[in-house]
């Protein structure tokens, strides 16, 4: 059987991507804290910036998959942002010093990476077209990118997953959104203009499947559906989904309020990203849920 080391699986979407790998693949879940395994999902201890016993498991592995890294839904403190950038990039950079020590180095090694990269725009970033924006998160993602391909000269094929919001049941983004709207805030946001990029968790895993499996595809690829919604557009379909008519809308400075109660940053709502994923559609990746409304019907 195949075999996936996947480090960071214990975020919304790692635990996704196991239980999909899982049909096909023994997937090794590397993580700080173990988990009991479960049939074809073992887990095996790191601390995310040495090496250790889990080196051993990159041995012969079909698939390195790195999604390790602090959740950015936190206030941008100096001690935050210096653990934003510290996890992402130790843990890039042990990694593949561990692949350049294998004898029988893996097939493929995808780095997450992330589509805040691009500029706030109301115009399409495509892989090819894309303007690489300004500010902390920017500054996070070049640097991780960097990291990653600095390791290019080991002869093994490596993908970036510059990832929009990943939408899907048990987490992430989706329960405060529902929150916000069973409450009676399903309202704009800001002036309601932003660009949201996303993208269905089931057509992620399927995305990076596709990746996998054609080994022509390698270097950056934006993980997103290809039709992204304003903010408007994406609580109009939040309220029709939870069926509410009416939702209070939500100025800046009123989201700047709650973000500071709940220790989060308003950039993830206020940001404007217009993600295309250009390579996947010339590749002929078919997305399952291409529309936000049919997206929205797949999720409890």
């Amino acid at each position: 059987m195949s075999k996936m080391i996947l480090f960071g699986a214990n975020g919304f979407m790692g635990k996704h991507l196991a239980a999909y790998f899982s049909r096909n693949y023994e997937v090794v879940c590397v993580q700080r804290k173990p988990e009991a395994s479960r049939q074809k999902i073992r887990f095996v201890q790191w601390d995310g910036k040495n090496p250790g016993d889990w080196c051993q498991e990159l041995e012969g592995a079909d698939v390195v998959l790195n999604l390790a890294g602090k959740s950015v839904d936190c206030r941008y403190t100096e001690e935050n942002k210096a653990a934003i950038f510290s996890s992402r990039l130790e843990s890039t950079r042990v990694i593949g010093e561990a692949i350049r020590q294998c004898q029988d180095k893996p097939k493929v090694w995808l780095n997450a990476a992330s589509a805040t990269i691009y500029r706030h725009s109301f115009e399409p970033m495509t892989e090819s077209q894309g303007i690489i924006g300004e500010g902390f998160s920017v500054e996070v993602c070049k640097a991780w990118e960097k990291s990653f391909f600095e390791f290019s000269d080991l002869g093994v094929r490596q993908i970036a997953l510059r990832t929009s919001i990943v939408l899907g049941n048990d987490g992430g983004v989706m329960n405060p959104f529902k929150n916000l709207v069973k409450i009676g805030f399903g309202g704009k946001m800001g002036n309601g203009k932003q660009m949201f990029s996303w993208i269905h968790i089931e057509d992620a895993c399927r995305a990076i499947a596709f990746l996998i499996q054609h080994e022509t595809c390698s270097g950056v690829y934006n993980i997103a559906s290809p039709n992204p919604v304003t903010n408007t557009e994406l609580m109009q379909a939040l309220r029709k989904r939870y069926h509410r008519p009416f939702g209070f809308p939500m100025p800046k400075a009123l989201l700047e309020f709650g973000a500071k109660l709940i220790k989060t940053e308003t950039e993830l709502i206020l940001k404007s990203r217009y993600v295309i994923p250009e390579k996947l559609l010339g590749e002929n990746f078919k997305f399952k849920y291409p529309e936000i409304e049919h997206c929205l019907e797949a999720i409890d």
